[in-house]
Formats: C-alpha cells, structure tokens, sequence
C-alpha cells in the first residue's frame, strides 16, 4: 500500500492538472462561453425546476453576441415557450441586464421601448457573468409564474459563476504523509483520507462499495477515480429522472435515462464531470478506489 500512496501522490499532481483543463472546457481563455458550459447551465436550471415542482419550462442559452448555443424543453411545457426564452437570453445579454428591468420599466409607463428590435422585455432572462464579464445569457420560459422562470435562469446562471479560466490548480505546500495502517483502516470504512485543503480545491477519499449505489449529481465537484481492488459496472451521463438535493449542491435519485456504461478493473481511471450524473449499477465487492474530489 505503501508504493500505492507514493503513486497517488504524484497521480494526484497530474490529474489535478487534468481537471483544471476540464475547468477550461466551460469557459475559453477569451472567456467565450463553450458548448459545454452552456449544458452546464442548463444542467442546473433544470435541477432547480425539479427541486421546486416546476410544472414545465424551456432554458434557454445564448451567447455573448445573442446566438443560441443550446435549447432544453422540459414536459408540460406550451408551444411557444421555445421563442419566448430565447428572447429572454438574447435580451439579457445584449442589453447586459435581466429582462424583467425591462419588464418593470414598461410596467412604469416607458412603454415606447417596445419598439426596440430582438427585444423580449419579459422576466426570466438572466446575464452569465464570468470573471467579471458577460459570456452569454440564459432565459426561461414556461415555469410556474415569471417568478419562477427568473428563479430557474438565476440558478443556472449561478452555476457559471463558478467557472474557472485558471489555468493550474495550487496545491498544498507541504506534504501530506499517510501510513499504510491509516490507509487500509480508512478503507475499511470509506472514508475521507485528505480533507478539502485550505483553498478548497481538493480533498482526497478512500472508497468502499460492496453493493450498488443510487444516481449521484455533484454540483461542484469532479471526481477522479482510480481503482485499486474488485470490479464495476458504472453508467455516467444520461438524465436524472428523479434528483433530490440531499446535501448543498448534491442531488441523488433512482432513475437515470441513458448515459454510458464504464466496466472498472484494477488500475482503471475515470474522471466524472460536476455536474454529470453517474451510477454505480453493479458492484463486485469489495471495490475499493481512491477518490480525489476537485471543486
């Protein structure tokens, strides 16, 4: 176990390396918003919906010139709810200011800026800010009330708050020695080997599973897997069917509509993306594997 935890040491440099390029996937260097940050987006603006019975709605999200980049209508949700949150992004971004501004002031009396071109003076269209600068928008269309339509864009649009354009993670500035006898105790029981390090950007888990699992969504975190012992069967990817937050930013659930199957043995990696819903199917136990978990 010893020559294991040397291994990890370094596998931990490198793959902490590996997951801020996965940062840089949502968010370009010119802070462009990318394909996959804007499923991001609507990754978590749909988890909203589902946490708050949203009884329909279309997410929509644009660019910083107002093009669309991705569209997701969810069940229930009227014809032309599609073209209203739509309207609502490109308002949000090529104004730089939440549609319902525009809302309130017609709602005052300024209604002569109903004549603006592209101009959907609606609540429910959100800024995505990143770094200071707006990279896109997102609208909603179909939820609720306005209210909520505003309450789904919003939470989307926090979620690429926190997109990163760094380019290295740091990482502690002193070393971090475990014994063998802590390791395999610590696997014993699943436990947490490295507590989150003070800049908050890692901690480190020595896992056990000896049985199935339930979908798991985390928000913020990637996890980097590496197998030490036993065998799995693992989907990632698909839709969460039926998420529920148990804990802040991490939602569980039951049912899981697609994804792909991954067969874990021994010495296999798997990155996970915040975000991306994944479930252990089948297990042959004991599995054990590190976890290193970058926020």
């Amino acid at each position: 176990m010893t020559n294991l935890l040397k291994r990890l040491a370094g596998w931990v440099a490198l793959l902490l390396v590996v997951t801020a390029g996965m940062s840089r996937a949502q968010v370009t260097e010119k802070k462009a918003l990318t394909l996959e940050g804007a499923r991001k987006v609507i990754t978590a603006a749909e988890a909203y919906a589902k946490q708050n019975n949203a009884p329909g709605g279309v997410i929509a999200i644009v660019d910083d010139g107002g093009n669309l980049m991705a569209l997701e209508r969810l069940d229930g949700t009227f014809a032309a709810g599609a073209n209203i949150s739509i309207g609502k992004a490109r308002t949000a971004v090529m104004f730089k200011k939440p549609s319902k501004v525009f809302e309130d002031l017609i709602n005052k009396g300024r209604t002569t800026m109903v004549a603006l071109k592209d101009f959907t003076p609606l609540q429910g269209g959100i800024p995505i800010v990143v770094g200071g600068q707006i990279v896109g928008g997102v609208g909603v269309s179909g939820a609720s009330s306005a209210q909520q339509d505003e309450e789904l864009a919003i939470a989307g649009a926090q979620a690429a708050a926190e997109f990163t354009v760094t380019s290295t993670i740091p990482v502690p500035q002193t070393a971090t020695y475990f014994a063998k006898g802590k390791v395999d105790a610590a696997f014993d029981k699943s436990a947490v080997l490295l507590e989150r390090s003070e800049d908050g950007n890692f901690a480190v888990n020595t896992s056990r599973r000896d049985s199935p699992g339930v979908v798991e969504v985390h928000l913020k975190d990637a996890d980097v897997m590496y197998v030490l012992k036993g065998s799995a069967t693992i989907v990632t990817g698909g839709k969460l069917l039926d998420g529920k937050t148990v804990a802040p930013d991490e939602i569980r659930g039951s049912q899981l509509d697609g994804g792909d199957a991954h067969n874990l043995v021994p010495g296999d990696v798997l990155i996970i993306p915040r975000g991306e819903p994944h479930w252990f199917k089948e297990v042959r136990s004991p599995l054990l594997y590190f976890t290193v978990k970058v926020r």
